[in-house]
């Protein structure tokens, strides 16, 4: 009898210390607490980066076109050929402008002949003038003479340097060290001056330039304001890092170098330009990627993404009031992100504290929460007493 009594006691008493645990885990209307992380906001050190598309061009890009018309004898090169300055690109027919040249140094010396026959002509007059054996107006006409015929010679000169020219036209040269583009035309093909299309385009690769838009406000943000010019503000600029096509990291940083003076009224930014070493001609006009300018915010608060949600294109995170319930407070967030954190600028203070987990799930608008931290500090006497038991 007395072991059945004991027993009953035991069982009630099971019962009543089950009803106390979860009660404990209770809210006032009956349902249950969830267990939840909490973060207190302390301002801190934030580093993060923006990215902006850019496009790679050569620090020059020359469009190789013909000076003269004729067809291409010789390609002295191919695509993707390094080049130095004055190496020979393409050949085009020299036979005219030979002949050009040649016709043109004929007429020089038969110029020069004409001018030394002058010449002769008006000295005998000049020396019968001066004995009065002839009259002046017969040695001005051989003075008018020479000098006719001496202005003919320059004009076969002159004639002569333009044949030599366009001869020398029709070797084509690299203008600077670089690299050759896509050449359309091969032996054959008729290059002309007025051609739309070049006969290729050498791109010195040494340096690259990496072209990129900063809006408005981040051209108002790089002059605080207005208060300092944007060259100072170029300057202030740490160095810019390369994310190719690829999702890789170019290894060599780069500066940006200029911003341009004028705002696009349609884009509402400004064209601007990165340059990067290039020693190893990795990089090639025409190449694509992303620009990656770091960041650094003093007494920034930076909190997890998954800590935030978003309601009609506002974004929001649950505060926690006195008695630990859940409070949608709406924030703001600066548009750079590593994917993991945001950096909030408005709608949260130090020491306001948020939940980290459970947001939209677990936890929404008035849920009751207790926070890990709490409900693992009352764990700990708890179960030490079970274990004094």
């Amino acid at each position: 009898m007395k072991t059945k009594v004991l027993t009953l006691a035991c069982a009630a008493l099971a019962i009543i210390q089950g009803l106390s645990s979860c009660s404990k885990q209770q809210t006032q209307g009956g349902q249950m607490v969830p267990d939840v992380a909490v973060m207190t906001i302390t301002p801190g050190t934030a580093q993060y980066e923006s990215s902006y598309p850019v496009t790679i061009k050569g620090k020059t890009d020359i469009d190789i076109r013909p000076q003269v018309s004729g067809f291409i004898t010789k390609v002295c090169v191919d695509e993707g050929q390094r080049v130095h300055k004055g190496q020979t690109l393409f050949i085009i027919d020299q036979v005219q402008y030979q002949a050009a040249v040649d016709q043109a140094l004929a007429n020089v010396n038969s110029a020069k002949t004409a001018v030394s026959t002058a010449r002769i002509t008006e000295e005998n007059k000049r020396m019968l003038l001066n004995k009065n054996i002839i009259s002046e107006t017969e040695w001005q006409m051989a003075a008018n003479q020479l000098a006719q015929a001496e202005a003919a010679l320059a004009q076969a000169n002159a004639a002569l340097v333009s044949a030599r020219k366009n001869l020398a036209y029709t070797t084509v040269t690299a203008p600077s060290d670089g690299y050759v583009g896509k050449i359309p035309n091969r032996e054959g093909s008729l290059a002309s001056p007025s051609s739309a299309q070049p006969l290729t385009t050498v791109s010195d690769n040494s340096e690259v330039y990496a072209y990129f838009a900063f809006t408005e406000k981040e051209l108002l943000d790089l002059t605080n304001g207005g208060t300092t010019s944007i060259e100072e503000g170029i300057k202030q600029l740490p160095d810019v890092e390369l994310e190719l096509s690829a999702g890789t990291r170019y290894p060599l940083k780069g500066r940006v170098a200029t911003v341009s003076g004028v705002i696009d009224n349609t884009t509402g930014a400004a064209s601007s330009r990165a340059l990067f070493p290039n020693p190893s001609g990795m990089l090639r006009s025409g190449n694509t990627g992303q620009l990656i300018l770091p960041h650094t915010a003093e007494n920034a608060i930076v909190i997890p993404q998954k800590a935030t949600y978003e309601l009609q294109n506002l974004r929001y995170v649950y505060t926690l009031n006195d008695s630990n319930v859940a409070v949608p407070a709406p924030i703001t967030v600066m548009p750079y992100s590593d994917g993991k954190t945001f950096v909030v600028t408005t709608g949260l203070k130090e020491g306001d504290r948020i939940v980290t987990e459970g947001v939209g799930t677990t936890v929404r608008p008035g849920t009751q929460v207790r926070p890990k931290a709490q409900a693992e500090a009352q764990a700990a006497p708890e179960a030490g007493a079970q274990t004094a038991r």
